[in-house]
């Protein structure tokens, strides 16, 4: 009989791609060994201004695993997959690291993890995860906002959706570890239809309600950019793309949001605003310790530091109105 081995998998939290990407990984590494008892434990990772990488002490497995989230600098990560293109802390790290293990997959042209996960499956050890396809598409779809129009990327019409919010403003470690081995095993219609997913959402539609209701109060026009502060309470659900809705011609947002237990400076470029986007965000956001895309990203700040945060929010409303 088989031993038991533990697997960790240290995921970006309340994100539809770092949830799809480690169920993805997780029939990688199933299919690798199918004889192998196989435990897997999930971590869910947020950029907080507490969590810049993924703590040592997480790592417990016997086999660890990043995906979709910062590289952690451990000789205990066995497994790391991103697309992130501040993964790293330096070129220097970058280097090392993927020089150190063919395990370590780091891919920024892509648009979504889950994407990066599947095309390593095929190519580096040929298996076809062909009955995922629909975890595959859409997670690069939401991560790449792949939709016709900024009220289309708010559309929650398809139980797909539904989840995929329900990941956004529920998605801890709680979460993960019940809806994972789920979306690894059973279809992604099955999981977004089931009673789990359905009984969280319909709380949080009455609650994006009211967070579009507070986005539409507080949006302000500040050149270029879509400017809501946000920073009174939290919102009740996340209000991805709800400014690029109001405000359609602005080709960016800045948003000074507060979090349970930190402050979150959320910037991103309006890919339906008919504007070349002009800035590098990522590179933005890195200045001022956060991480993202060339197109969204964001800064975390700790909740007694408000002057800091407007401060900062300031200083990116300039840059981004900087021609």
């Amino acid at each position: 009989m088989a031993s038991s081995k533990r697997i960790v998998v240290a995921a970006h939290g309340h994100c539809f791609d770092g949830i799809a990407s480690a169920a993805l990984f997780t029939v990688l590494r199933r299919a690798l060994d199918p004889r192998a008892s196989l435990t897997f434990h999930y971590r869910s990772c947020g950029y907080g201004p507490n969590m810049q990488t993924v703590p040592e002490r997480w790592l417990n497995g016997a086999e660890n695993a990043i995906v979709d989230f910062r590289y952690t600098d451990s000789k205990k990560l066995t497994w790391f997959f991103d697309h992130h293109v501040t993964a790293f802390a330096n070129d220097q790290q970058r280097d090392r690291a993927l020089d150190r293990s063919d395990r370590y997959h780091f891919a920024p042209d892509y648009g979504s993890c889950t994407k990066l996960i599947a095309d390593v499956a095929r190519d580096a050890y040929d298996l076809d995860f062909e009955e995922h396809d629909a975890l595959i598409a859409w997670a690069d779809r939401i991560d790449t906002a792949d939709f016709d129009s900024a009220l289309d990327a708010i559309d929650r019409t398809l139980p797909v959706q539904q989840l995929a919010a329900v990941v956004e403003q529920k998605g801890n470690g709680q979460l993960y570890n019940e809806l994972i081995p789920k979306l690894a095993t059973e279809s992604l219609e099955d999981v977004a239809s089931s009673d789990a997913v359905r009984q969280r959402w319909e709380p949080i539609a009455e609650a994006q309600a009211d967070t579009r209701r507070r986005i539409e109060a507080a949006l302000e026009r500040r050149g270029k950019v879509a400017f809501a502060d946000l920073h009174q309470e939290p919102l009740r659900a996340s209000g991805k793309f709800v400014a690029y809705a109001l405000a359609p011609d602005c080709p960016y947002s800045v948003a000074l949001i507060r979090m349970a237990k930190h402050l979150k400076i959320s910037i991103g470029y309006n890919p339906w605003s008919g504007k070349e986007r002009q800035h590098d965000i990522a590179a933005i956001c890195r200045k001022y310790g956060g991480g993202g895309h060339p197109v969204v990203g964001a800064v975390s700040i700790p909740l007694d530091r408000l002057d800091e945060a407007r401060r900062i929010c300031r200083e990116v409303l300039e840059t981004l109105n900087e021609s």
